[in-house]
């Protein structure tokens, strides 16, 4: 009887174990159709842009390296990329709708946003800064009483200025905009009088100005924004196979080549962003 039973319990706990490997949820769906769905973002330079049709950046690396290592942790060849384009508005739905698998930008990790969707490990932390006009005076946050500051809508940028103005009785306008291109383009032309966005991202805006001189990011930061990629809630076990792919890459050491080949103006990564990345480097 003893042996029956036991023979029965090991039966059981084999099963479970097979069964624990076979691919669920959309690793399933992935592994039957060879196809994962990515969404990126044209103006997100250089975390995520388009040039010529190609569609590139940091963060869209990242995601590459993740694809890889999904094909090997699932055995499969030949998995094929459909890339999703989004918008700032949109990034968050396609992945929690189901029109993506995951979303590869600039998108900083915070709670309100978990209640849509989920996040994998760091991928980068950046800060909330300001551009303006060299000519306008303006050195920091403190000297736009009175002024207008451009913003992304609904953006954690937005929250953050804010919140900041808020705090030290700062009397100015927050305008909120629905591009990138568009809040640029007010700076430039004056209708605004600084551009409140993620510092790199300030900066990729700046090198398309026929101006460049003319243009200033004042060193003042405003707040931290952890970039994650954006997967969907409730599905740990692809969520478990991109942050696997993410420490491979972290522990190899290979992240660090390509933050360079992107912020080679940057030299090494500033220590917060490496402890991100130790962090991340999760053992087996």
């Amino acid at each position: 009887m003893f042996r029956t039973a036991l023979a029965l319990v090991l039966a059981l706990l084999a099963a479970g174990l097979v069964q624990a490997q076979v691919p669920a949820g959309r690793l399933k769906r992935i592994a039957q159709t060879k196809t994962i769905a990515v969404a990126y973002r044209a103006d997100a330079m250089p975390f995520s842009f388009t040039d010529r049709d190609q569609i590139g950046g940091f963060s869209i690396d990242l995601c590459k390296r993740v694809v890889t290592s999904i094909e090997r942790q699932l055995k499969i060849k030949g998995l094929q990329v459909k890339w999703v384009p989004v918008t700032l508005d949109s990034r968050f739905d396609a992945v929690s709708k189901g029109l993506a698998d995951m979303e590869c930008g600039a998108s900083t990790i915070t709670l309100t946003r978990m209640k849509q969707v989920d996040f994998s490990s760091v991928i980068f932390v950046e800060t909330t800064s300001l551009l303006v006009k060299t000519a306008s005076g303006l050195r920091s946050l403190s000297d736009t009483s009175d002024r207008k500051i451009a913003v992304m809508a609904g953006s954690s940028n937005e929250r953050a200025v804010n919140a900041q103005l808020k705090r030290r009785l700062i009397n100015a306008t927050v305008v909120p905009f629905k591009s990138r291109d568009e809040a640029f383009t007010a700076l430039e032309e004056g209708k605004v009088d600084a551009f409140a966005s993620d510092r790199l991202l300030l900066l990729g805006a700046a090198t398309k100005s026929k101006d460049q001189k003319s243009l200033q990011l004042l060193p003042e930061e405003l707040s931290i924004e952890p970039y994650g990629i954006v997967l969907p809630r409730g599905d740990a076990g692809f969520r478990l196979a991109v942050n696997t792919g993410l420490a491979q890459l972290y522990s190899s050491g290979e992240v660090i080549e390509i933050f360079r080949r992107w912020f080679e103006n940057l030299g090494t990564p500033p220590g917060i962003i490496l402890a991100a990345y130790a962090l991340g480097a999760i053992p087996e």
